[in-house]
């Protein structure tokens, strides 16, 4: 019998809320002592899954009663719940965008670090030997960064689950961890707009005809935003449209791009993300390499007690984060 076969599980497993169930399983069954065999490729969970004989995806796909047959097999249930939730919010996320820095905590409270540097500090002088060096001031926040729980409530009974694939079981909760993505791009667009309850809203300029967006006002935002880079452009529905019939973006390149993978190319160099958790009228320009820090409070948080108790009515899935401003000026709103 191999190794991960022996593997007790339990709930407890689930009490450390920084690790989760399959980052405990890789401590006690490394997946590097599975190289050159046939089971390289899989982490622990996966080889727990194929040791209970459980297929998550594909047509052969088994019913979620198949995770109920032992008390062993029902303590994977919640992290399979978390890993299909985390997939939709990865297929849905574009937080990557617009994120400088990820950052992980184990309490509730915690204070970001920020730089504000005046027009004085951005630019570059020759330092004379023995002459004052130009200083970078960083210094702590004064208010905690705003931590949301976004999440969905499971309602439904076993029984009206117990025989439904599992591969269509997936597709549903992926659809919960789009939500939260989705959910956490809003949050993360009202700090960069209102900032984050620390006097930094977002510097913003006008475009040059009302009611109306033209090449000359993205040329504006990112002239505003030097010395950074416009690296990412958010924009609603109807910025978009104005964007896609600007003539200089009608180019043979931006066409091809567009029409064959749905992707915007602009001569500006910055990747253009359509969102409708803002509002008509405005665009947001960011340096993704400066702009915001994300915080999390652990990671997926799922109801375990009740899932792998055959409890899934009101059994909630959720995750808490939140985000702070690294470089104040390191993003710029148009309005239109």
């Amino acid at each position: 019998m191999a190794f991960y076969e022996k593997i007790s599980l339990e709930k407890g497993m689930y009490s450390n809320s920084q690790k989760s169930m399959t980052d405990i399983l890789e401590e006690l069954d490394p997946s590097v002592n599975y190289m050159g065999t046939e089971l390289e490729g899989l982490d622990a969970f996966s080889r727990q899954l194929k040791r209970f004989d459980i297929k998550v995806s594909g047509a052969k796909s088994d019913p979620v009663e198949k995770f109920f047959q032992t008390t062993d097999s029902a303590a994977l249930f919640p992290e399979y719940v978390s890993r299909a939730v985390r997939q939709g919010m990865e297929r849905a996320d574009v937080l990557g965008d617009i994120v400088a820095a990820k950052t992980s905590i184990a309490g509730m409270d915690y204070r970001s670090i920020t730089s504000t540097p005046s027009e004085d500090d951005k630019s570059l002088k020759v330092v004379a030997e023995g002459a004052y060096i130009p200083q970078t001031k960083i210094s702590t926040q004064e208010n905690l960064v705003k931590l949301h729980k976004r999440g969905r409530m499971l309602v439904s009974s076993y029984e009206a689950l117990r025989f439904q694939r599992l591969d269509l079981f997936t597709v549903t909760l992926g659809q919960i961890g789009a939500y939260i993505a989705t959910a956490q791009l809003k949050d993360a667009i009202d700090v960069l707009l209102e900032g984050d309850g620390n006097s930094n809203p977002c510097e913003g300029i006008t475009a040059s005809e009302t009611d109306n967006l033209s090449y000359k006002d993205l040329v504006a935002m990112w002239a505003k935003l030097s010395p950074y880079n416009l690296t990412t452009i958010l924009a609603p529905t109807d910025a978009m449209c104005k964007m896609l019939s600007m003539s200089e973006l009608k180019d043979s390149t931006a066409g091809q791009s567009f029409h064959g993978s749905g992707r915007m190319v602009t001569p500006l160099g910055a990747k253009l993300i359509h969102t409708t958790a803002m509002d008509k009228g405005t665009i947001i320009g960011v340096d993704k390499n400066c702009a915001l820090e994300m915080v999390q409070a652990g990671d997926i948080i799922t109801d375990y007690d009740k899932l792998i108790d055959r409890q899934l009515e009101r059994a909630t899935i959720s995750c808490v984060a939140g985000f702070a401003k690294i470089f104040t000026d390191a993003g710029v709103k148009l309005t239109y």
